[in-house]
Formats: C-alpha cells, structure tokens, sequence
C-alpha cells in the first residue's frame, strides 16, 4: 500500500522528532513518502499529485488548516485515478477535524490509533461541506472550497485573522490569544448594522444578521480541553448546520457564550438563528466581509454558497 505523509512542521505542536517517530511507524507498514510542507496551499499541491499518481492512503501531520488543504487536494483533482483515503496525526492547537471523526487529540496515542486501523484496513466514509465565495470584483463563478468543520462570516473570522497575523510575528496560537482576538473583534465591529443576510431552503430569508457559522459537525472548536458547542448534533453523516446571530448586545452574547460551553448545553435565544441537517444555505453581505475556512481566514467576500456533499471522502479511523 502506496502512502504520503505530509508534514507541517509549522505547526503548533509538530517537532522534529515526532515526525521522525511517525514516519519510522508508518514505513513498517506501509511504502512510505515522506514530504514536508514549506508554503500556504503547499499541502493541497501534494495531495493533488498524491491522487494523481495513485497513492492509497495521504497521511496528515498538521493542524486544522493543513487538513483543510489536503482535502481540497484530493478532491480537486478530476481527472485522479482515485482519491486516496485521509489518515490523520494531530499537529495543531485544536485539531477539530481529528476530533470529529474519532482521531485521539494526542499525537502518540493517534499514531497508535492510525497504525491499528491501517493494520485492520478500516475506513469511514463522510460528509464534507462545500462553498463557493463570491469577492466583491467577481469575475465569473468562484472556484469551490470544500470545508470539513465549519465556515464562519463575521466576527470569529475577525478573531482569526487577528490570531494568525499574531502567528506571522511568531506568536503561538493559544486558547487565551484566539480569546483575546475574539474580545477584540467584538468592540471594534460595527454592533449597529447587520450586514447578513440568510437565504435557506424552503424558508424566507433571514435578514439583520451580524455573524453566521454554518457546520459541517459537532464541535465548532475546543477551548482547552473544553468542546465549544455551538451546533450539537451536527455530524458529518447528516446535512449542514446554521448558527447566526441578530443582535451583538453584550448581555445577549454573554449568554450564548455560556451556552455553548456547556458540554451538553443547547444554545437558544431570541436573537440566535440555529437549524439543522441543511441541504444547502447562501449568506450575502451588504458589504464585504470577513470569511474563515476550518480555521483559516480567507479575505473578505459578498456572497457565500454553502451545500452538503454526502459521502464525500474516506478517512482511516
């Protein structure tokens, strides 16, 4: 069986030598490349050459952000003999990817958790969601970006923007800096005018919107140890979730914050717009906004398109 491990080795909690240790178990079982990431989009160049030339499995070392590009390798590619499946080692700060589909959050416990399942040849097929993000000087229709756990506009991209031009200064991505962000972008956004706008299937659009996260899964992040649960019961084998804000007032998302903290809380509200197993969603902006990706921030964009794609990719757990 024909792999590629695909390192970050930028990544919050990869070093050296645990690539190293990684590597050394993956080539006792398996016919092993190894190749280390060296720009943004790097991995989703591997991936897509790794599903062009016939690779079975891609193994991914990295963060959130990593698995993210690899996905959108392996999808990318139409003319792949065949995608190969994903197999997952946590190497970020969150790892919420990982988390969702069963993949312990400790890198040694998950090299062990890979090593078995490879061993035992199991795979899962899941869900992924879809987007297509409209810039505000379009030229004809966007390209799509395949997201594997949530898609935000609005404030929480703000807050990771903040935590990654931290990251360019040789900042470490904490719990306390995307917290510290978060407050940041709240006081600073315009708490007045709701630029959103939600359109959803069979529904009226919903208009007077300040911030919308739509899900692939369950949870939207962890802070800590601590799952963040802002769409409990969104999993990867239904369609997408929606959580949206009315107001920013402060009492009103001091609350929300609690709710959705709780391990087992359901967050609710007057001024929260929540719906589940969505086939598709479009959010438009009265002015460009600021778009997150699995963590990533994107640029600012007009118009979002978001669709469920079932049964999209095979991963090893």
């Amino acid at each position: 069986m024909r792999a590629l491990l695909i390192v970050n080795p930028h990544a919050t909690s990869t070093t050296p030598a645990g690539r190293d240790v990684l590597a050394a178990a993956l080539a006792s079982e398996l016919k092993l490349d190894v190749v280390a990431t060296t720009h943004r989009g790097h991995a989703a160049q591997l991936a897509g050459q790794a599903a062009m030339d016939g690779f079975d499995v891609v193994v991914v070392h990295g963060g959130d952000g990593t698995v993210n590009e690899v996905v959108n390798g392996l999808l990318i590619e139409e003319d792949a003999l065949r995608v190969p499946a994903l197999g997952l080692v946590p190497g970020g700060s969150a790892n919420v990817f990982g988390a969702g589909v069963g993949v312990p959050r400790d890198p040694v416990e998950a090299t062990r958790h890979l090593l078995r399942a490879l061993q035992a040849g199991t795979r899962h097929t899941i869900g992924l969601g879809r987007l297509y993000a409209w810039t505000p000087d379009h030229d004809g229709p966007p390209a799509p970006r395949w997201f594997t756990f949530n898609a935000g506009l609005g404030l929480d991209a703000g807050a990771v923007h903040r935590v990654e031009r931290a990251r360019e200064r040789g900042r470490r991505a904490t719990t306390a800096r995307y917290v510290r962000a978060a407050v940041r972008s709240y006081f600073r956004q315009d708490r007045r005018h709701p630029p959103l706008t939600v359109g959803l299937p069979g529904e009226d659009p919903v208009s007077g919107v300040y911030l919308a996260i739509v899900a692939n899964s369950d949870p939207y992040t962890f802070a800590g140890n601590r799952p963040v649960r802002m769409n409990p019961g969104c999993t990867q084998e239904d369609g997408l979730g929606l959580f949206a804000l009315r107001s920013l007032a402060l009492l009103p998302v001091l609350r929300h914050v609690a709710q959705i903290l709780r391990r087992t809380g359901e967050p609710h509200g007057k001024h929260l717009v929540r719906r589940q197993d969505l086939p598709w969603l479009t959010v438009t902006s009265e002015v460009p906004i600021g778009l997150q990706v699995d963590g990533d921030y994107v640029g600012e964009h007009a118009r979002v398109d978001y669709e469920s794609v079932p049964s999209a990719l095979s991963v090893v757990v």
